[in-house]
C-alpha cells in the first residue's frame, strides 16, 4: 500500500503568497490529508477508484519541484499556429507570430487563488499545493486569426511524481479563439498530474477546444475544468485523449447568461487496460440556453471507459435545449464501459434529452466489408473509423480535422 505523506512544510517553500492564502492552501491539505486519494465510497468515483489505481501502480509518489528545462522541442507542420509551450506544467515560452500581440495577455498563473470550498480531494490537493501554469486573457473584440496549440510537454525524468498545476483562460467580450491542448509526454514511467483549469467568456466570446496527444503514455491524468459561460458564448470541447493510462477529466459549465452555448464532444479508442472518463455537469442557469453533449468510446483489450453526465436546470432556465447521447462499441468480453446518465429539472417550458447506448460490432456490416475483399482486421478498423467520425466532423479547419484524423487512426493502430 502506498504511504504518501506530505508536510505543511511544502507550502512554506511557496514564494510570495498572503497570509490569507497560505490559511487556505494549509486548510485545503489538511482535508486532503483527512481524506487521502478519492476511492468507490465517493459518489463521483464510484467507477474509478483512484486510491485502488494508485495503490497497484506506486510504491512512492514526490511533491517535489521538478525541472522545466529542455533544449528543444519539435514543433508540429501540420498547420500554421501560435502556441504555448508547458513544460512539466510550468510555463516555459510562449510564440503569437500570427496575432496582434497588444491584444494577449500571457503569464504564468500568478496565484490567483480561487477560495470555492470543495470536497474532491484531487482539487484540494491542486488548491494546496499548485504554483505552475498559465493565464491567458484575449481583450475585447479580438479574433485569433491561427488556432493557439497549447504543448503539455513532460520530460523523461519525471517518475513517481505528482504534478499540481493551474491553468486559467479568460476572453473579454466578442473575441475569439481555437485551442488544441497536445500533450508530449517523453517519460517512459508512471507519474500523476493533477490540474485545475478555470475558463471564463464573456459575452458573444467563442472558445473550440481540441485535447490530443502525440502518443501512448504510462501517465496518470486529472483535470478539473471549470467553465463560465456569460450570455450568447459559445464554447466547445472536443476529446480525442486515447493512449493515456488512466485520465478522468472532470467538466462543470455554468451558463450564467441568455442564449449561452455549451458543446461537449468525444471520441475516444481505449486498449490494453487503458482508463478513462469523461464526467460532466452542465448548470442551465439562465433561459435560452443550449448544451449538447455526444460521449463515444471504443473499447477494447480489458480497457475502461466511464461517462458520467448530469444536467442540471434552474427554475428560471425557461426554454432549455439541453441533448446527452453517450455510444459504446465494445470490441471484446473484457472490456468495460459504464454510463450513468441524470437529468435534474426545476423549470416546465424545456427541451432535454439523454441516452445511452453499447454494444458490439454489427456482424453484418463486418461480413458486407469482408465480401467487398477487405480482411477482417481492415473491415474493423474501417467500422471504428466510421463510428467516431461524426465527433471528427465538428472540425471545419480542413487541415486541422486532418490531423486529427491522422492521430486517431495512429491511435487505433496502436501508434
Amino acid at each position: 500500500m502506498l504511504n504518501f505523506e506530505i508536510n505543511s512544510k511544502e507550502i512554506d517553500k511557496i514564494e510570495k503568497i498572503s497570509r490569507e492564502e497560505k490559511d487556505f492552501r494549509i486548510k485545503n491539505l489538511e482535508f486532503f490529508k483527512t481524506i487521502g486519494f478519492p476511492n468507490k465510497r465517493f459518489e463521483d468515483w464510484k467507477f474509478s477508484d483512484f486510491k485502488n489505481i494508485v495503490d497497484n501502480n506506486f510504491n512512492e509518489l514526490a511533491v517535489n519541484k521538478v525541472s522545466n528545462d529542455i533544449s528543444n522541442i519539435d514543433l508540429l507542420n501540420d498547420f500554421n499556429h501560435n502556441y504555448i509551450l508547458l513544460v512539466n506544467g510550468s510555463l516555459h515560452s510562449s510564440n503569437f507570430q500570427y496575432e496582434d500581440k497588444d491584444k494577449i495577455k500571457i503569464s504564468s498563473y500568478n496565484n490567483n487563488i480561487d477560495y470555492k470550498v470543495t470536497k474532491n480531494p484531487l482539487v484540494c490537493l491542486n488548491h494546496a499545493l499548485s504554483e505552475n501554469g498559465y493565464f491567458i486573457e484575449i481583450k475585447e473584440d479580438y479574433k485569433f486569426k491561427k488556432v493557439l496549440v497549447i504543448y503539455n510537454y513532460f520530460t523523461e525524468d519525471i517518475k513517481n511524481k505528482i504534478l499540481n498545476n493551474k491553468n486559467k483562460i479568460k476572453l473579454n467580450k466578442n473575441s475569439e479563439l481555437h485551442v488544441i491542448e497536445y500533450t508530449v509526454n517523453k517519460s517512459k514511467f508512471k507519474f500523476i498530474n493533477n490540474s485545475y483549469e478555470d475558463i471564463v467568456l464573456d459575452d458573444n466570446s467563442k472558445l473550440k477546444n481540441i485535447y490530443l496527444q502525440n502518443n501512448k503514455s504510462d501517465g496518470f491524468f486529472h483535470k478539473f475544468l471549470r467553465n463560465k459561460l456569460s450570455s450568447n458564448s459559445d464554447y466547445s470541447n472536443l476529446i480525442f485523449s486515447s493512449g493515456l493510462k488512466f485520465n478522468k477529466l472532470d467538466i462543470e459549465c455554468d451558463l450564467v447568461g441568455e442564449k449561452a452555448k455549451c458543446n461537449i464532444l468525444s471520441g475516444l479508442f481505449l486498449n490494453k487496460d487503458e482508463h478513462q472518463e469523461i464526467k460532466t455537469r452542465i448548470n442551465h442557469l439562465f433561459p435560452n440556453c443550449k448544451s449538447f453533449q455526444k460521449v463515444k468510446n471504443v473499447l477494447s483489450s480489458q480497457s475502461k471507459g466511464i461517462f458520467q453526465g448530469k444536467i442540471y436546470v434552474n427554475d428560471i432556465a425557461q426554454k432549455t435545449d439541453a441533448y446527452q447521447l453517450s455510444k459504446a462499441l465494445l470490441l471484446g468480453d473484457h472490456a468495460e464501459f459504464n454510463s450513468k446518465p441524470e437529468l435534474e429539472i426545476y423549470a416546465d417550458d424545456v427541451k432535454c434529452s439523454h441516452g445511452s447506448t453499447s454494444g458490439s460490432i454489427d456482424e453484418n456490416s463486418l461480413h458486407y466489408l469482408m465480401t467487398r475483399g477487405l480482411n477482417k482486421e481492415n473491415s474493423t478498423r474501417l467500422l471504428i473509423k466510421g463510428f467516431l467520425n461524426d465527433i471528427v466532423e465538428f472540425i471545419k479547419s480542413k487541415s486541422i480535422k486532418r490531423f486529427v484524423e491522422r492521430k486517431l487512426e495512429e491511435q487505433v493502430n496502436g501508434y
